[in-house]
């Protein structure tokens, strides 16, 4: 059987499986961006804290993900639970990262212009610093997506959902038939999957960045 007639013979599957991936991936980096904003927003002035916040998300991600994958069965079970919060846990670091350089980057200058006209600085973190800083929250957040995109696939491991099962039934089955079209499929579906991504966050970009900082870029 060729490539393509496995792909049309198995496109429910595929189709699924690659609805799937993409699903937990939202999901999951729907949770980090809210949280690793929120840390950045309340470490970013203070020295100890943040370097606190990167410390930690920098040593999650120095643990090998079957290793946390396998850790969590037991309070997570099999499946979506240790999937999303391993995929969660990954993608912290670059969005705790760049909010806090983002805001750090903002012009002295223009947080002093905001207080003048008597915003409070909630206002000014809120109305002036975060919009500025967005553009490289952003990328941190696209970052996080694209690395947590392949990690996904290693959670076929735990039974987790996702294009990885193909690819784990590929190389299962390596040298039977159709094993080399199972890990190609899966592994072209993660690559479509991660071009889908980088639209949206194209896409996204360009509708919220301010239309000023979109010229200077």
């Amino acid at each position: 059987m060729s490539f393509g007639e496995y792909v049309v013979s198995r496109w429910d599957t595929l189709s699924l499986a690659a609805f799937d991936h993409i699903l937990v991936v939202a999901i999951a980096i729907g949770i980090a961006t809210v949280v690793g904003v929120l840390i950045g927003l309340l470490t970013y002035n203070t020295t100890r804290a943040s370097a606190a916040s990167l410390n930690v998300s920098a040593g999650i991600l120095t643990i090998p993900s079957l290793a946390l994958l396998t850790l969590l069965i037991p309070v997570t079970g099999l499946g979506w639970g240790p999937t999303l919060v391993s995929l969660t846990a990954y993608a912290f670091l670059p969005i705790i990262r760049n909010t806090v350089v983002g805001l750090r980057g903002v012009d002295a200058a223009t947080v002093e212009a905001g207080r003048g006209m008597g915003m409070s600085k909630t206002r000014v973190l809120l109305r002036l610093q975060l919009p500025l800083a967005w553009p490289l929250i952003l990328t941190g957040i696209r970052v996080s997506t694209q690395m947590i995109i392949g990690i996904a696939a290693i959670a076929a491991y735990v039974d987790g959902p996702g294009l990885g099962s193909q690819i784990f039934e590929g190389l299962s089955r390596l040298g039977s038939v159709n094993s080399l079209n199972a890990t190609l499929a899966g592994t072209l579906g993660i690559v479509i999957v991660a071009m889908l991504f980088d639209l949206f966050f194209f896409a996204v970009r360009h509708l919220t960045t301010p239309r000023g900082l979109r010229v200077q870029q």
